[in-house]
């Protein structure tokens, strides 16, 4: 018969207190191998025995981690009752680069929505694309865990996260945000005491009360307000799908922004919803097809700088996450530059000349936006026309053509030819209506020669121009013919940020506005990384394209952005009929670009690049290089010099070429 070891008490001692650390496991595990190994020498165990006695060692080891886990995580658990207490949304205040205050966000009490006053659809869509088993679970879905475990293993990467509402209220109110095994175990714990605690309706409530809605607006009822204008119990089946839709990535899925990215999150929404069974066949389809129209509540910024205000909030949502604490932001703003830019804007545009609205953005050479205003006056409208508003740049996009054909072997001495082109029926023509017969390229570009600039893009190939522009930063275009005129719409700030490597010794960087992020004791809760820069332009093309952009601020179209001892390169843009205008212009480390027009896309009154925008852009410049006079730009020497032949073109400059 055979005789189970015996455990010397010696050797159990140790092992007296699990509490004194998961180490003396092992220590168990190291003990019982060696002593299994020594009697098996003397008279070898039966299999049934030996899978009994490790089952049960391996049974109570995970029941004494266990124990020992689950008691390690729920130390320092905060107290849930709190959540019924109404707090103040986090202060954020913001400073720009120099420590000047911009303005103060938030700190005003959320207050706590009733439960009678959530429409039913809107509750249904959260958990229609949040936790459909929220009325039966515990606070925690093993169902919804395992079928989330599948998903990121199949996907190779996390797309599903598996947690309910009860350990998303969990997560939102009293957790960090780090990715841990203990921090997901207090989520759940938490989870657990929250639906032993409240019901179902009082989650609910607690939840829609407290969840971020990006850009310091906490609560289902400032959501309502910031989209719709409108109270939470007046809200729709579609609005309230969009709402719900929002909640996974507040600033990636914001309707003012991505409306594309919102309408087929909501579309998924809804299908959620029709999946089960809130929304029957008919009404799911009538939903589909029925627009959801955003009425965004207006937004009055109490400091300085409301643009930038409003796009660091929705950076800090993608970068920090819902604020948690009170903090201050420092940001990349220039202040004196922002002021000195808004200034500009609100004297350049015209109604003389029917141009209603402009807007600026202007960066330094590491990508740091400096100044930002994105229409005339934030208080009549906060539409931030340089992130949101898409318009053709017209020959403000000619030095992507260019650069394409330096790189390509042409030369800025190389001779030209300014006549009709034909390219299956396309028959552009010039600003002037006039041809001009041979000149050197540099001239054509100075003159901003329509013609000279479709038969460099025939000639090098237009893939190679829409490679060109996806290096500077200008993605997604199309190798049409007209590509060579700027026919194809972009943003302000995605044509000025493809300027910056000119400026910045043939460097690429990522726009930025935030620098650092600190909670008011002074700890660091964000810095932004530091980030190697990528050469996208041989020195050798930098400095002819210079040269060549050079020649368009002191002879050619943009001569109105000139200022006195300063080397200064840029292009003008006009599109059809006048109905948009733009200069992008630059110095050594400073970067910034106007664009002029109206919001209904209806002519302006013969409103040219180098009208207009030139002079706003001249005014905005002169402050901003106040501080520090630009270096001298990086050109080829050899071409800068006087050019008869663009001399003898002047006269044709006065009536403002685009």
């Amino acid at each position: 018969m055979t005789r189970e070891p015996d455990i010397p008490e010696q050797a159990l001692a140790p092992y007296a207190d699990l509490s004194r650390g998961r180490g003396r496991l092992a220590d168990i595990f190291h003990w019982l191998f060696t002593a299994q190994s020594s009697t098996a020498k003397a008279k070898k165990m039966p299999l049934w025995k030996k899978i009994t006695w490790w089952g049960g060692v391996v049974m109570w080891s995970g029941v004494c981690f266990l124990v020992y886990w689950f008691g390690t995580a729920a130390r320092g658990l905060p107290d849930t009752s709190a959540l019924w207490v109404e707090q103040r949304a986090p202060l954020i205040v913001l400073k720009d680069r120099y420590g000047q205050e911009i303005d103060r966000i938030g700190g005003a009490l959320t207050p706590r929505v009733d439960i009678k006053d959530i429409p039913q659809p809107l509750s249904q869509a959260l958990m229609a694309i949040e936790d459909h088993r929220f009325l039966d679970h515990p606070g925690f879905d093993v169902i919804g865990l395992a079928r989330a475990l599948v998903e990121n293993l199949r996907a190779g990467r996390v797309v599903q996260g598996g947690s309910t509402i009860s350990q998303q209220l969990a997560k939102n109110v009293f957790l960090t945000r780090e990715q841990t095994l203990r921090r997901k175990t207090q989520e759940l714990m938490l989870a657990v005491k929250l639906e032993s605690r409240y019901t179902k309706d009082e989650i609910l409530e607690l939840y829609f009360s407290k969840v971020y809605f990006g850009g310091g607006r906490v609560g289902i009822n400032s959501g309502a307000k910031r989209y719709f204008n409108k109270p939470v119990k007046a809200l729709g089946l579609g609005e309230s799908a969009m709402l719900a839709g929002l909640l996974q990535a507040p600033d990636r899925l914001n309707p003012l922004k991505h409306l594309q990215a919102n309408a087929e999150r909501t579309a998924q929404v809804l299908a959620q919803m029709h999946e089960f069974g809130y929304l029957d066949e008919a009404s799911f389809k009538h939903a589909l097809q029925t627009p959801i129209e955003v009425e965004p509540l207006p937004v009055f910024r109490a400091g300085k700088a409301g643009y930038f205000t409003d796009w660091v909030l929705q950076t800090l949502d993608t970068t920090i996450g819902a604020p948690r604490t009170n903090m201050i932001v420092e940001t990349t703003l220039d202040l004196e530059a922002q002021i000195a830019a808004e200034l500009a804007v609100k004297r350049g545009v015209s109604t003389k000349r029917n141009a209603q609205q402009a807007s600026l953005v202007a960066f330094d050479g590491t990508g740091a936006v400096k100044a930002m205003v994105g229409g005339v006056d934030y208080r009549h409208s906060s539409y931030n026309r340089v992130l949101r508003a898409k318009r053709q740049p017209g020959s403000a996009f000619k030095p992507v053509v260019y650069l394409s054909a330096l790189e390509f072997g042409y030369r800025p001495d190389d001779m030209v030819v300014d006549e009709p082109v034909n390219i299956k029926g396309w028959k552009p023509g010039n600003f002037s209506n006039k041809y001009r017969g041979p000149m050197r390229l540099e001239t054509a570009l100075a003159l901003s020669v329509n013609t000279v600039a479709v038969k460099l893009s025939e000639a090098i190939g237009r893939e190679r121009v829409v490679e060109t522009a996806a290096r500077l930063g200008l993605e997604g275009l199309k190798p049409y013919a007209s590509i060579a005129l700027g026919a194809q719409e972009t943003t302000l700030f995605d044509l000025t940020q493809a300027y910056i490597p000119f400026a910045n010794w043939g460097y690429r960087v990522e726009p930025y506005g935030v620098q650092a992020v600190y909670d008011m004791a002074g700890n660091v809760i964000y810095t932004r990384p530091a980030k190697a820069q990528e050469r996208i332009i041989e020195t050798a093309t930098l400095g002819r394209l210079n040269a060549m952009l050079n020649k368009v601020v002191m002879g050619g179209t943009a001569k109105r952005a000139r200022i006195a001892g300063v080397e200064l390169a840029g292009k003008t843009g006009t599109t059809n009929d006048y109905r948009d205008a733009w200069f992008i212009g630059y110095g050594t480390d400073l970067i910034a670009g106007v664009w002029v027009g109206n919001d209904d896309n209806t002519k302006m009154a013969r409103v040219t690049g180098g009208s207009i925008p030139a002079h706003i852009w001249h005014d905005f410049m002169q402050t901003a290089i106040r501080k520090q006079k630009p270096a001298p730009l990086f050109m080829a020497r050899s071409a800068v010099r006087k050019d008869d032949r663009l001399r003898d073109l002047l006269a044709d400059l006065e009536a403002g070429l685009n």
